[in-house]
Parts: C-alpha cells; sequence; structure tokens
C-alpha cells in the first residue's frame, strides 16, 4: 500500500529549499508570490540564493541539514524544491526519514530530485510528486495552475495528441519514473527502482543523442523494460549531436529500443525540463489509454 500524504489547505506552510545546484533568490519570487496568492504560506530556506562560492547551494551538511529540518517539521505541509541540476546524490544516505513517514508531507520537484522520489517510494511507500519546482514559476502557465489543483486534492485527467511512433493499447499502473540520467545513476543503489506492472515515464535534458541511447539501453539491459505495463517518453529537450552525426532522431533512437515490447507507449508527452511539465504523483495508479488519435492519463 502507499501512503498518500495529506492534501493542502490554504493557510498552511509549504518550505522552499535547494538541495542540489545554486539558485539566486530572485528566481523564487515568482514561486514565493504565486504559492502566497494561492493562500499558503512559504518559509523559504538558506539555501535559497545561499552565499556559496561553487556549484552548490550550499555545503553538503548545509544542504542536509536544511532539508532534514522541513523533513521533519510538522508544521510545514510540503516542501518545492528550488531546482535540480546535481547533488540529491550526495547528501540522500545522510537523510532519516523516521519523522516524515509518521507525518509525510508533498515533495515537489524533478529533475535531480528523481533520485529523492525513487528512493521515498522504493524504502518507504510514500506517493510523491513528480512537478514543476520553484524555479519554474516565472511562467504562471497551465502546467503551474496545475501543480495548484493536484496539491488541493484534484485528480488528474489528462489528455493529448497523438504521436506518429505510439503503440495504441490500455492499462493502468502506479507511476514511475522521471529524469533519465538519474534513473540510469541509482540502479544498484538503496535508491533503484522497480518497474513491474508499472508505468513508467522517462524524460530529460541537455544530453547528446548517443548518450540518451547508451542509457536508454542501460535501463533495457537492466531489465526496466521487460515488465512494464506502459511506458511514457516526456520531453528530450536541448538535444545536442556530435560532430559526426548520431544518424537517429530521438524518436527513431527510443523505438529502435522499445519496439519488442507490447505495450502502450506515448511519445511526447508534456512531462519535461521546459514549461510544459505535467505534475504527476510518484506511486500513484493511473490509467494510460492510447488510441490514433489522442493519450490519455488519468489518476484512478
Amino acid at each position: 500500500m502507499i501512503t498518500i500524504p495529506p492534501y493542502l489547505k490554504k493557510g498552511q506552510t509549504i518550505g522552499i529549499t535547494c538541495p542540489a545546484g545554486y539558485m539566486d533568490k530572485e528566481r523564487a519570487n515568482a514561486c514565493i508570490n504565486t504559492l502566497q496568492s494561492w493562500g499558503f504560506d512559504v518559509m523559504v530556506g538558506k539555501t535559497v540564493g545561499s552565499k556559496s562560492k561553487n556549484y552548490f547551494s550550499g555545503t553538503d551538511e548545509e544542504r542536509t541539514n536544511e532539508l532534514q529540518a522541513m523533513l521533519d517539521d510538522e508544521q510545514i505541509h510540503a516542501i518545492i524544491f528550488g531546482r535540480g541540476g546535481y547533488g540529491i546524490t550526495r547528501i540522500i544516505d545522510q537523510l532519516n526519514f523516521k519523522k516524515f513517514c509518521k507525518h509525510p508531507k508533498w515533495l515537489i520537484g524533478f529533475s535531480d530530485i528523481t533520485a529523492l522520489h525513487c528512493h521515498i517510494l522504493k524504502n518507504h511507500k510514500i506517493a510523491t510528486l513528480h512537478a514543476p519546482m520553484a524555479g519554474a514559476f516565472n511562467d504562471n502557465n497551465f502546467f503551474i495552475n496545475q501543480l495548484h489543483q493536484t496539491i488541493i486534492g484534484k485528480k488528474l485527467n489528462y489528455k493529448v495528441g497523438s504521436h506518429p511512433f505510439n503503440q495504441t493499447g490500455e492499462t493502468t499502473g502506479k507511476l514511475v519514473g522521471g529524469n533519465l540520467a538519474l534513473l540510469c545513476n541509482i540502479i544498484g543503489t538503496k535508491s533503484d527502482f522497480d518497474t513491474k506492472n508499472k508505468i513508467l515515464f522517462i524524460e530529460d535534458v541537455g544530453e547528446y543523442l548517443y548518450t540518451i541511447d547508451r542509457m536508454l539501453r542501460q535501463l533495457k539491459r537492466a531489465g526496466k523494460f521487460e515488465k512494464v505495463s506502459g511506458l511514457i517518453f516526456g520531453g528530450f529537450t536541448d538535444l545536442k549531436d556530435t560532430e559526426r552525426k548520431f544518424g537517429k532522431t530521438i524518436e527513431e533512437i527510443i523505438k529502435e529500443i522499445i519496439q519488442d515490447y507490447a505495450v502502450p507507449v506515448a511519445f511526447q508527452f508534456p512531462i519535461s525540463h521546459n514549461k510544459e511539465n505535467l505534475s504527476v504523483k510518484i506511486g500513484v495508479t493511473y490509467q494510460l489509454k492510447i488510441t490514433k488519435t489522442t493519450t490519455y492519463l488519468k489518476e484512478i
């Protein structure tokens, strides 16, 4: 059984912290203002706009201590991360989830936060939220508003147009996944993820085409596609190619790797590093239905 954290009510507090890469405090202003306009109080951690002189938003100890304090604080009812980048896997084994498990709260983010989502699902069976982070609130669009609806308890019922490479069909399963690089990074660790009878979703940013091919083949060799109930491929944004071209598009790379699996498959679904980033609950059961014209994702 998966534990669903309580949904938020006006007047409750959302914490903002940066457990990975550095982010200017000004980048959080739009998020702070938006959360307050929704009726929430906001607690901003010192890692947001920290005085760090390197890549990270503070030392490993500072980032660990701040996230630990927010996990433990019963007066903080959800945590939205500032940005991803890199850093969660440096501190995840130092975190203690004992108090968090007694009083779970929504953890909101994507990208590098994928490792945290997978870790909590595997070890503590608590749902988390793969969704826009504080740094993405500068464009207050449909997807930011959809995040609001999600944290106050509205179930997802979303449809999008088809893609020529889609594999039609209908399935249900718990949703797992996230950033491709992080999914590969945590294989064989305490944060590894199970895909049996699950709907697996994948996205990435800033990679070379050949590294996408290599990482997807790593997932395949690790058996991550063998017993999935469905596959969702989101955005693969800001892709790069080598001087001597790889010779395939991102869609052709994916299609070649997953063509042996007779399950519903959706391409170009709006989960990505762009503003089109749908909020979905990790560990929660969804229905995926793909027809020749439309892809549906519905929370059960």
